[in-house]
């Protein structure tokens, strides 16, 4: 197997081998491109970010700086949204659900280091997949793990550091990340007793 197939196996791997490397000197460089855009560029950033990632809805907008790997292993679903200075370590799937927000500095990473140092020392990682469901809201400053789940209709409390999965229709905050509560129907009507629409 290559570097590149152990990586996406789930298997350890080295990843400044020529290969990886320079994939993600490619994705460097969209990135580079992507980032140093005029605001006003709108059309011309959203083409560069179909060029970098595996797949995106019609309707998305990434604010930048972002940052990523390799670009082709994120896929995000419809009205994705994320807001400034996103991080995702793209070097196992990422698997973005539709109707997605992420706020200010939300990093995500698949990638990982062997805990003992013998095999750290030369070189080794892995990655394993993230997936976050649809009408997911991340707040900011949230560091999600390799190998997370979020299900769906879920918010993920600022400032979080998510290393366990997380179910659908919760709440959850804390390092770790733990669920505090579901949401319920009356989250729903607070908005329509308490604000004005």
């Amino acid at each position: 197997m290559t570097e590149k197939e152990k990586m996406l196996a789930g298997r350890p791997y080295k990843s400044f081998e020529p290969q990886l490397f320079e994939e993600r000197q490619l994705a460097k460089d969209l990135n580079y491109q992507i980032n140093q855009l005029h605001p006003f560029k709108l059309e011309e950033r959203n083409e560069l970010l179909r060029k970098l990632l595996g797949r995106t809805g019609t309707q998305f907008h990434i604010e930048p700086p972002f940052y990523c790997d390799y670009g082709y292993n994120i896929t995000i679903g419809e009205n994705f949204y994320s807001n400034y200075n996103c991080i995702i370590l793209d070097c196992a799937p990422v698997t973005i659900g539709d109707n997605v927000l992420l706020a200010p500095n939300v990093a995500i990473y698949t990638a990982g280091h062997p805990i003992h140092y013998e095999p750290r020392n030369e070189a080794y990682e892995y990655a394993f997949p993230v997936t976050i469901g649809n009408n997911v809201w991340i707040g900011g400053n949230t560091v999600i793990n390799p190998g997370i789940t979020i299900g769906d209709n879920t918010v993920i409390g600022s400032g979080s550091v998510v290393t366990k999965d997380i179910p659908a229709n919760v709440i959850a905050v804390g390092s770790p990340c733990k669920a505090i509560r579901s949401i319920t129907d009356e989250d729903q009507q607070y908005y329509f007793r308490n604000l004005k629409f």
